[in-house]
């Protein structure tokens, strides 16, 4: 079930209605949990099975860690909770990747080998509430958690359907103090909310689907090579559209939630006026990226261990981080790009004195863009179908493919450049500020018109509900 589709705006309604009715707590946490399973379902009901496996495992094991004193037995369940969580999400998810490259393997030592290729189907989600389940075992291994007290709580923490199939990736000490006590309508809140969901619903809707992602594929999904502007105005158009469709999914999340009276966390801060690739960390997917450092990049030891065991750490981790989003050898890269770039900025910082002169407003909006045109690098090949694509993309980038040629009309040009420009300066300008602090400061009547544009631009723009790009990892 899409947030950009009509039944979702059915579900929901009729949710909200019973939510607030005045029925037990109890109740009400019963109802947000079949309708986070009836939501789930709209995909493939055979997959909620998944679900309650990592559910099953993760509250009895956690139990366990808890209630016994012997170190063996915390560590044995543990490993129980990450064998299980992550035996799933490899079989799923990386069974025919590691078949595929088994099978390469043996023909560069001229084995030809044909297995009957496995037909998996990549459960929605299962990235994401794999990683979630794994938190919340994890902190009660650390002690930072004591287990939920009660398993529908616990139940309605891994399944709940704002951020079930694509984030953000909520941690147990964030949700579960939620479910202690009811939820009553707080209209001010769920106003909010509604405006993040259409807010969320024009970048998905409006700038990702209908302006930028068209130009997006007709450059990337295209046979010939192109030429150098066209290149740059096909990177340029999936940098914003990937942000839009992302930050999209995960603001109308946000707003749903907060209709129900719950909060999460943010999971983008204007991440195209980030300075430097650490602060652009901070602010792309910050529930994953915070999940990496806590969970593997600390574990791995961090920075503790000097400085060569440090880069390797950063390395590991983004490698990881980037057969996180797909199994495919171009998201490896793509990770391992950005831990390169982590590691140079470290570098950097070390030998380079440190002087007034970087925070003066030219210098960090130069350094900004700079740090842009290198991520944009780094999505050549997010987007790429294969190796061969990406370098002959970079190569038109950077000016080297005389024989590339134009796949693009004078509006789709018009179009890239514009809206990335709108992006890159409406980043920029709220880099450190507060979306709802501006928006509450404003007249009633401004904040009146501009939603009411802004829904009215989603109904007439919308055309053909497309999936958001990360249901896919």
């Amino acid at each position: 079930m899409l947030f950009n589709s009509y039944t979702f705006i059915l579900f929901f309604v009729i949710l909200l209605f019973l939510h607030y009715l005045p029925l037990k707590w109890k109740v009400k946490k019963f109802n947000l949990l079949i309708a986070s399973y009836l939501f789930y379902s709209a995909w493939n009901p055979v997959f909620v099975f998944l679900i309650w496996i990592s559910t099953i495992v993760d509250w009895f094991s956690a139990k366990k860690i808890y209630n016994t004193e012997k170190k063996i037995i915390k560590r044995s369940f543990l490993f129980l909770s990450l064998l299980t969580n992550l035996g799933l999400l490899s079989f799923f998810k990386y069974s025919e990747f590691l078949l595929d490259n088994f099978i390469n393997l043996l023909s560069v030592f001229g084995i030809t080998f044909h297995p009957a290729m496995p037909d998996i189907v990549l459960p929605v989600g299962i990235s994401f509430y794999t990683f979630q389940t794994l938190s919340y075992t994890n902190d009660i291994y650390r002690n930072k958690l004591n287990p939920a007290g009660s398993f529908l709580d616990f139940a309605l923490y891994v399944t709940f359907f704002p951020q079930l199939v694509a984030g953000p990736i909520v941690r147990a000490t964030t949700f579960l103090p939620q479910c202690k006590w009811p939820k009553k309508p707080d209209f001010e809140m769920i106003g909010w909310g509604a405006s993040l969901f259409l807010l969320g619903l024009f970048q998905k809707v409006v700038v990702a689907d209908g302006l930028l992602a068209p130009v997006a594929e007709k450059v990337y999904d295209n046979a010939n090579i192109p030429n150098t502007i066209t290149a740059w105005a096909g990177t340029l158009a999936f940098s914003g559209q990937i942000f839009c469709d992302f930050a999209g999914y995960s603001t109308c999340a946000i707003g749903v939630a907060l209709c129900l009276g719950f909060v999460l966390p943010d999971n983008f801060k204007y991440p195209y006026a980030a300075i430097g690739f650490a602060d652009f960390w901070k602010r792309w997917h910050i529930s994953l990226s915070s999940w990496l450092r806590d969970y593997l990049y600390i574990s791995l030891g961090g920075n503790r261990k000097g400085t060569f065991r440090t880069y390797n750490n950063i390395m590991a981790t983004m490698f990881l981080g980037g057969l996180w989003h797909g199994a495919s050898w171009t998201f490896v890269a793509w990770g391992c790009f950005h831990g390169f770039y982590l590691i140079i900025e470290r570098v950097l910082k070390k030998i380079i004195p440190s002087s007034t002169i970087w925070s003066l407003s030219p210098v960090k909006i130069l350094l900004s863009s700079f740090t842009f045109i290198l991520v944009c690098f780094t999505w050549v090949f997010f987007r790429s179908h294969n190796f061969k694509q990406a370098f002959s993309i970079i190569k038109s980038m950077a000016g080297g493919n005389g024989q590339g040629v134009n796949l693009l009309s004078t509006y789709d040009m018009i179009t890239s450049f514009t809206m990335i420009a709108l992006i890159l300066i409406t980043h920029w300008i709220m880099r450190d500020r507060s979306l709802k602090e501006i928006t509450l400061s404003m007249h009633w009547s401004l904040r009146s018109v501009i939603f009411s544009t802004v829904l009215i631009l989603i109904i007439f723009l919308s055309g053909e509900h497309h999936a958001f790009i990360y249901f896919q990892f």
